[in-house]
């Protein structure tokens, strides 16, 4: 991996995982020193993200976070529906039961992170059980879109648990690990359903509160 890629994959994580936020502005020199590298290649980073429109540039020039209007957020979070669910539905033909026990346990990991109160954590094992879901699928190039949205969405995922741990009856992350046991994609896929949609009312709610300030 060169330098470029490495700062590209880790700024990519930090989006991804909420540590950068809408709005922030990503100053060359300082992220640099952050990521323990020359500007350089940090700065070729930041031009592939831009590119890609996971990033994006003022009128000065300077890389910032983007932030997010309703309308970008419901258009993510119907191809994510689409995309994530398509994955889903197929891993339900093919997961074998090591990576179906392994998506199980990420997501015990996420209830213990909410019981304790690290939200941060519970942002974080999230996102490694909707990609551990969708690498399951083994549809690389829709891989590469989900990546591609969960760049954009991922600085206000943060926002996931505003107020407080939505309460479910059985929450879609176990009805998901049920219906793979099952093979029943059409159930998988409605619980990939209802997880980005109903789960993710919090990121609607914070994302048009902000376009309201």
């Amino acid at each position: 991996m060169s330098l470029s890629d490495r700062a590209y994959q880790e700024i990519r994580t930090a989006l991804m995982r909420s540590r950068l936020k809408p709005g922030e502005r990503l100053l060359l020199r300082p992220l640099s020193i952050k990521l323990g590298l020359s500007a350089t290649p940090v700065r070729e980073a930041l031009l592939r993200l831009v590119s890609e429109q996971a990033l994006t540039l003022d009128e000065r020039g300077t890389v910032v976070v983007p932030v997010l209007d309703r309308a970008s957020m419901l258009e993510i979070r119907d191809l994510r529906v689409d995309l994530e669910g398509r994955a889903a539905a197929r891993a339900a033909t093919i997961a074998p039961e090591a990576e179906i026990r392994a998506l199980e346990e990420i997501h015990g990991g996420i209830v213990a992170a909410c019981d304790a109160g690290r939200f941060q954590t519970a942002v974080e094992l999230n996102e490694r059980f909707h990609f551990a879901l969708c690498a399951m699928g083994r549809l690389p190039i829709v891989y590469q879109f989900v990546a591609s949205l969960w760049m954009r969405c991922g600085p206000i995922l943060s926002h996931l648990y505003d107020n407080g741990v939505m309460e479910w009856d059985v929450h879609p992350h176990v009805r998901i690990v049920e219906g793979l046991r099952r093979r029943d994609g059409a159930a998988v896929r409605r619980a990939v359903e209802e997880d980005i949609v109903r789960g993710g009312q919090e990121l609607l709610l914070y994302v048009e509160g902000a376009g309201a300030e």
